[in-house]
């Protein structure tokens, strides 16, 4: 593609050759001739003068360097954008393959794809557009709506529920047994937990992806909600009657127990775990391996164990980061 197209299409300002060839997109470092770049991190930004890449998309007011420039004010979702213009995902055909089991009092709607040894159960109803790819199962009662995408293993449980647009990476599980058991005093030994019955759903509202892996679990009573847009990573947890808010991100391993509410715009950074019953407000931010064992107010940003304001927790790590010079200073001779 030649730059100038590439520029109109993403609706960037290029500076350069407007005839240069794009043939792909790579990271900034490992860039070769007719490849596109970005720079949205300014850490990387002397990168950007040694690398090979044709072109690269940076802010408007990024400084002049000798490789062409696509200027625009989000080079990051410009690159995303780039993207999908070079890469093409598998397509798949409507179709019923004929190993998979689709129970005759199920609803499907038109455009359909179920793939090898899929298994829908009784009255399920999926919308439009469906993409159901290999070993996906849906039991019983599930209802989803338009342009699901299960990858291969993905799981929903039964009476579950699915917006327009949710998308499953693989061995995602949705709606599985909340953990919840009763302690019984005067049973024979291995008979101390009594499970309780988890009969509320899960329920992913619109534009929800859960990666691979991820566990969402089902309530005790009532439901669990993850509403519009969340984005919920690899291997995250989020325990049975929780809620979390719209467009947030819970990245890798993240752990919510039981009955956690997580507010709208929130990011959960990787291995954040949130004790139970406690409610992280809007736009709060946890850094990786936090441990946050109460309530977190809007917009906040904490960080460490027993999660703190990020600013004093920076301040605790650099003092610690000191001790071994404070002390040295101490034992030596005045």
């Amino acid at each position: 593609m030649k730059l100038a197209d590439l520029a109109q299409r993403l609706g960037a300002t290029l500076h350069g050759d407007p005839t240069a060839e794009i043939t792909g997109v790579s990271a900034i470092d490992t860039a070769a001739p007719g490849d596109l770049s970005f720079i949205a991190n300014p850490k990387y930004a002397s990168l950007a003068r040694t690398t090979k890449a044709t072109a690269v998309l940076v802010e408007p007011s990024f400084s002049e360097i000798s490789t062409a420039t696509l200027r625009i004010d989000n080079p990051y979702l410009a690159f995303a954008h780039a993207i999908e213009l070079f890469y093409h995902p598998p397509a798949y055909a409507p179709g019923i393959h004929p190993t998979a089991v689709v129970a005759p009092t199920s609803k499907i709607g038109a455009n359909a794809h179920i793939g090898a040894y899929v298994v829908v159960g009784d009255h399920v109803v999926i919308g439009d557009n469906a993409i159901l790819l290999p070993h996906v199962v849906l039991y019983p009662h599930v209802r989803a709506g338009n342009h699901l995408f299960a990858h291969a293993h993905a799981v929903v449980r039964e009476h579950c529920q699915l917006g327009d647009n949710v998308i499953l990476q693989n061995g995602a599980i949705i709606g599985a047994d909340g953990f919840g058991f009763a302690k019984q005093a005067g049973v024979p030994p291995g008979k101390s937990w009594y499970k309780i019955q988890q009969s509320g759903p899960a329920v992913l509202e619109d534009a929800v992806e859960v990666q691979a892996n991820a566990c969402i679990d089902r309530a005790s009573i009532g439901e669990t909600r993850i509403h519009a847009g969340a984005k919920i990573d690899n291997l995250v947890q989020v325990g049975h009657g929780s809620t979390v808010g719209s467009d947030t991100l819970l990245c890798a391993q993240v752990g919510l127990a039981g009955s956690t509410t997580i507010g709208r715009g929130v990011i959960l950074a990787g291995q954040v775990g949130v004790a139970g019953h406690c409610t992280v407000g809007d736009g709060a931010i946890a850094t990786a391996q936090s441990g946050i064992p109460g309530d977190v107010a809007p917009g906040k940003i904490v960080s460490g164990y027993p999660a703190i304001d990020n600013r004093q927790w920076l301040r605790s790590v650099a003092l610690i980061n000191r001790l071994p010079e404070l002390l040295r200073s101490l034992k030596s001779p005045k």
